[in-house]
């Protein structure tokens, strides 16, 4: 009678004690220019936003949920320091 409880309780507790994830995507891409398009939260690096909405009309913006580190501001789109973010 005594073990239903205690083992219910241990249940319980492993089902919540996973830990929550952060959001590793910084950038998203709004496709259609804003005008009712698709949106796309899964680019790590602006530079892959910019491939993914390049021919199919959009922008690319932070994204609103990400929860990962803080980085340099000379690192802010992805890009190394002295990189041509042409190329």
């Amino acid at each position: 009678m005594r073990k239903t409880p205690v083992l219910s309780g241990l249940l319980l507790g492993t089902a919540f004690a996973t830990s929550a994830q952060a959001d590793p995507y910084r950038w998203c891409a709004e496709y259609g220019g804003g005008r009712g398009g698709g949106t796309n939260c899964y680019f790590v690096t602006y530079r892959q936003c910019q491939a993914a909405i390049s021919g199919n009309g959009g922008f690319c913006r932070q994204n609103g949920f990400y929860t990962g580190p803080d980085r340099r501001r000379g690192d802010r789109y992805g890009m190394r320091q002295g990189s041509d973010p042409r190329w």
